[in-house]
């Protein structure tokens, strides 16, 4: 394997891209983070409420980031063709599809946040909390499902640096909003857990605005306009689905399996949920780089196949996998020099504290394999068009290998708390090895066409 490309293009090519997805995903995280402290500082009731709300609204950004990432192969293979009437049929599909899962998620929320929480946990306080939160985040759904499925298709033609734009419009107004409804300033009422959800609507209404404004007004690269959403994409369709809806299953799939950790998190007790709760965002921080570095491989390999073979994009696949071992490596010492200061600024109790550090640890540990797992599958491996196979992979060991182990450990044997949340994320350690086996055989590189 040639794990250090000579091709300084290459490296060029990938910070480019990796560098504002990198950056958006840090500021994403950074929303999340002072959102939780903001929240975490009302208790460990309204802490556990919101993060068990979010798990259910989770399970809709899987599914559109799915949606989105799917799109985005075909965007890309079509960008490296050249192709702009292929290209912007892709969007106009990706967009009606999100809008569809936008109502759907819209209406269930709408009509049964009481039993939403349920599937949680049974603490009549957390539920309540949860419902109050749900009250204005039921309408985030499609200003969110729109802007994610935008965001990527950008990205998807180089435009990296319009979703950081929006993504730091949304981390400046969701953090200013939110401390000023949560806590009642500005002569407010108090709204608590509602405040929160009531300043992310807006903020993510700005990002829609923004995201949308440039793709149909500003953009002179694909010119994308808002009489194309409904132009004719039927011939499109089959190579839509043969594509990215594996890509759509398997996120979405994702994204149940993390619900269903989220179920077994709260069988465990509420300090258990109001632990993982803090080590959630001290995941998404350490993973930023892995998601950058990831999500502008998938581009990076798409426009590769398009433009210029397969030989060229395995060498590049090789390159990948060698800055995937970089940045597993920096993120565990990431995560053991801040899970100490991060745990110390939540308003906790002492066993709750000992918890936490405890997932720190195990964070630590898988990180090293998630890292050149997410690179492979939702980089390299989704990039070179083998979704089938991805979306196989995820179902067999996040539901055949996690989530039972995790039960059997974490309310069965109850467990401490380093191996359950190993149990829960051993399908990050066989999927890596898994698809490295695939990576080697060559036969991820799949043949797209607008025809």
């Amino acid at each position: 394997m040639k794990l250090i490309a000579s091709d300084k293009s290459f490296y060029r090519k990938t910070l480019n891209l990796a560098i504002p997805i990198t950056l958006q995903c840090l500021i994403t995280t950074g929303v999340n983070m002072m959102d939780s402290i903001m929240v975490g500082a009302l208790g460990e009731t309204s802490l556990s409420a919101v993060s068990l709300a979010n798990q259910f609204i989770n399970i809709f950004s899987f599914a559109c980031m799915g949606l989105g990432q799917g799109s985005s192969i075909m965007a890309s293979r079509f960008w490296g063709m050249q192709d702009k009437d292929a290209l912007k049929r892709t969007i106009s599909i990706s967009l009606r599809y999100a809008f569809g899962l936008a109502m759907i998620f819209t209406i269930v929320t709408f009509l049964a946040p009481e039993q939403l929480m349920r599937m949680y946990i049974d603490d009549p306080g957390v539920i309540s909390e949860g419902v109050r939160y749900f009250g204005f985040s039921t309408y985030c759904y499609l200003f969110w499902g729109l802007s994610l499925v935008g965001s990527n298709i950008l990205r998807s033609i180089g435009q990296a640096s319009v979703p950081l734009f929006t993504s730091c419009l949304a981390f400046v107004s969701n953090v200013g909003l939110n401390y000023i409804f949560i806590f009642g300033k500005l002569g407010l009422p108090e709204m608590g857990v509602a405040g929160a959800a009531l300043g992310t609507l807006i903020a993510r209404i700005l990002e829609f605005t923004a995201t949308f404004g440039y793709l149909f007004l500003a953009d002179r690269a694909v010119r994308y306009r808002l009489r194309d959403v409904f132009m004719p994409v039927r011939h499109l369709n089959r190579e839509f689905f043969k594509v990215a809806f594996p890509v759509v299953v398997s996120d979405s799939l994702y994204g149940f399996g993390n619900n269903f950790i989220a179920m077994i998190t709260g069988q465990v007790g509420a300090q258990f949920v109001a632990a993982y709760s803090i080590t959630t965002v001290t995941q998404q921080m350490s993973s930023v780089l892995t998601q950058g570095v990831a999500q502008s491989s998938s581009v990076v390999i798409g426009h590769t196949l398009g433009r210029s073979g397969p030989e060229k994009a395995k060498e590049e696949a090789d390159a990948f996998v060698g800055l995937g071992v970089i940045v597993g490596v920096a993120a565990a010492g990431l995560i053991l020099v801040l899970a100490g200061p991060i745990i110390s600024i939540y308003n906790i109790s002492e066993e709750t504290a000992d918890i936490a550090q405890q997932l720190m640890y195990a964070i630590a540990f898988i990180i090293l394999f998630r890292a050149i797992n997410s690179i492979l599958t939702k980089g390299v491996l989704r990039g070179g068009g083998d979704t089938r196979f991805l979306m196989v992979a995820d179902i067999i060991f996040l539901w055949v290998a996690s989530i039972p182990l995790g039960y059997l450990t974490g309310v069965v044997i109850a467990a401490p708390a380093f191996i359950v949340y190993c149990a829960l994320r051993v399908d990050e350690i066989l999927k890596c090895v898994l698809c490295f086996v695939r990576l080697r055989s060559g036969k991820w590189i799949k043949s797209i066409s607008a025809e």
